[in-house]
């Protein structure tokens, strides 16, 4: 058997999917992944790619590397060069990831196989880093990763700060929160861009909560903005300010 279908093979059976469950995830017919694992067809590449994001392991490991040949398993081994070093390492959820996450979000499984990275500047805690997509937190750039420490309910929100919020219906948003302290029940969600209109979430349906501490974004995605166009952003967020305030008041 090619080093490539023993890999898928062992890779499956470690997550404890059944041809039908892993060929479902790729997107592929399950007699197409019998026919790789038993070396009567060769993966393709965008197959080749999906598996690679799925176990973060590099295409070439799984064309060259019989990951599952060695005592520790290869998977078990990242783990633990992860948690060798001092420094506190950070979880990443890119864009494309998003999905897998709402799904995977308590689940540590998941959790430990996310790329991680660190940064010097980050002191002890439990922190995670997102990827964000979109124009609605301009000047942030879509792209940029926001790094954030955990927030345990309605209480520990700062009023107008920025927070990544999970919930089921939007998934992964950044966004600022404003809290009714009237309602524990429900925050308002307002973007820096002031094209994009707030809107209410209650809070049963917010999964996770992540308060910004850092944003991480290339020179080349810093966004240039007029005068003219800054000007107006600061107009129209006074009047989304003195509306919301009106809001809250009622």
């Amino acid at each position: 058997m090619s080093i490539v279908c023993r890999n898928l093979k062992f890779l499956r059976k470690q997550k404890g999917w059944t041809q039908q469950e892993f060929a479902d995830k790729l997107g592929i017919k399950r007699s197409l992944l019998g026919a790789y694992e038993e070396e009567r067809a060769e993966p393709r590449t965008e197959v080749l790619e999906l598996i690679s994001d799925m176990f973060r392991i590099s295409i070439d490991d799984l064309l060259r590397r019989d990951v599952g040949s060695q005592k520790e398993s290869f998977l078990e081994k990242r783990r633990q060069q992860k948690m060798a070093t001092d420094r506190q390492m950070i979880e990443f959820v890119p864009v494309k990831a998003a999905a897998g996450y709402l799904a995977g979000y308590n689940d540590d499984e998941f959790i430990e196989e996310l790329n991680t990275f660190t940064l010097p500047m980050m002191g002890a805690g439990s922190y995670r880093a997102f990827e964000i997509a979109g124009d609605s937190m301009l000047p942030t750039p879509s792209g940029s990763v926001i790094v954030c420490h955990k927030v345990d309910g309605w209480e520990e929100i700062r009023n107008n700060e920025a927070y990544i919020v999970v919930t089921n219906r939007e998934g992964i948003v950044y966004k600022r929160i404003l809290k009714n302290n009237r309602s524990k029940n429900k925050i308002t969600l307002v973007s820096d861009n002031p094209q994009y209109e707030p809107y209410a979430v209650g809070m049963e349906e917010v999964l996770e909560l992540w308060q910004s501490d850092a944003v991480i974004s290339k020179t080349g995605q810093q966004s240039r903005l007029s005068v003219n166009h800054l000007a107006d952003m600061v107009s129209h967020l006074q009047d989304q300010v003195s509306m919301l305030k009106k809001r809250i008041k009622d």
